[in-house]
C-alpha cells in the first residue's frame, strides 16, 4: 500500500464520511451535530489536498474524489439541514430552495474543476465549502440563541437562495494566497472588519458560535463588496 495516497484519500473519504454522520444526525432531529460534522468535513476537506501536495501525489482521481464528496457534505448535507431545520416551513418554495442550494453546489464544483487553468488568484463565486458552513453555523447560532428562523418570514429560504447563487455567481473571493492576483480594497477590509464586530457583539453570550457564523457570513459579504469596488473603479 502506498501510504502517500492512502493518507490524503483517507482524508477525502473522511470527508463524505462526516457528510452522511450529517445527515444522519439531521434525520434523527439532532441539528447541532447535523451541523458540527459538516465543520468536520470542512477539516478532512482541508487536509486531504495539502497533504497530497506534500507528498506530490496530487492526481485527477483525487480531485474527482473530492468534487465528489463535497457535493455531499457541503451540498446535500447542508441542503437537507436547512429543509428539516426550517425550510419545510414553507411548504413548496422551502422544498425549491433546498433543491436550488444542492444544486448549484453541483454547479459551482463543475465550474471550479474546468476552470482551474483559467482562473487564477482568486474564487469565481463563493466556494461550496463556505457556502455549506454557512448553513450549518448559522445552525448552530440559532439553536443556542433559540431562534426560530420561519418566525421571521421568507427571510431564511431566500438567504438560502441568495447564498446558493452566490456559489455560481462571478462574484470574485479573495483566495488570501498573496499572490496579489486580486486587489482587496481597504474599504472591503473596513466593512468586513465591522461587520464580524457586529455579529461577535449581538452575539457575546455564545461566542463560539457567533464567532463561526462571523467567519463565514462575513466573508460571503465580503466578496460582494470587494467585488462592487472593483467594478465601480472600472468604471471609473
Amino acid at each position: 500500500m502506498d501510504m502517500r495516497r492512502f493518507l490524503p484519500n483517507t482524508c477525502t473519504a473522511a470527508n463524505l464520511f462526516f457528510g452522511m454522520c450529517s445527515i444522519l444526525s439531521t434525520y434523527e432531529g439532532d441539528f447541532f451535530y447535523g451541523s458540527i460534522f459538516i465543520l468536520f468535513a470542512l477539516v478532512a476537506d482541508g487536509w486531504d489536498g495539502r497533504i497530497a501536495r506534500a507528498f506530490g501525489v496530487a492526481s485527477e482521481f483525487g480531485k474527482e474524489m473530492d468534487s465528489l464528496c463535497d457535493l455531499g457534505s457541503f451540498g446535500i448535507a447542508p441542503a437537507f439541514l436547512a429543509y428539516v431545520f426550517c425550510l419545510h416551513n414553507f411548504g413548496t418554495f422551502g422544498q425549491v430552495a433546498a433543491i436550488i442550494f444542492a444544486m448549484c453546489g453541483m454547479w459551482r464544483l463543475a465550474r471550479f474543476n474546468v476552470s482551474t487553468g483559467v482562473v487564477h488568484g482568486y474564487f469565481m463565486g463563493l466556494a461550496i465549502p463556505a457556502g455549506g458552513c454557512i448553513v450549518a453555523t448559522t445552525t448552530m447560532l440559532f439553536i443556542a440563541m433559540n431562534i426560530h428562523p420561519e418566525n421571521f418570514g421568507m427571510v431564511y429560504p431566500i438567504t438560502i437562495i441568495i447564498v446558493a447563487y452566490l456559489m455560481i455567481s462571478h462574484v470574485h473571493y479573495p483566495n488570501f494566497k498573496g499572490d496579489g492576483a486580486e486587489k482587496i480594497y481597504l474599504a472591503s477590509k473596513i466593512f468586513a472588519a465591522v461587520m464580524f464586530a457586529t455579529i461577535i457583539f449581538f452575539t457575546v453570550d455564545f461566542p463560539v458560535q457567533g464567532i463561526l457564523t462571523a467567519i463565514f457570513s462575513t466573508y460571503a459579504v465580503f466578496g460582494i463588496v470587494n467585488s462592487l469596488l472593483t467594478l465601480m473603479n472600472r468604471e471609473v
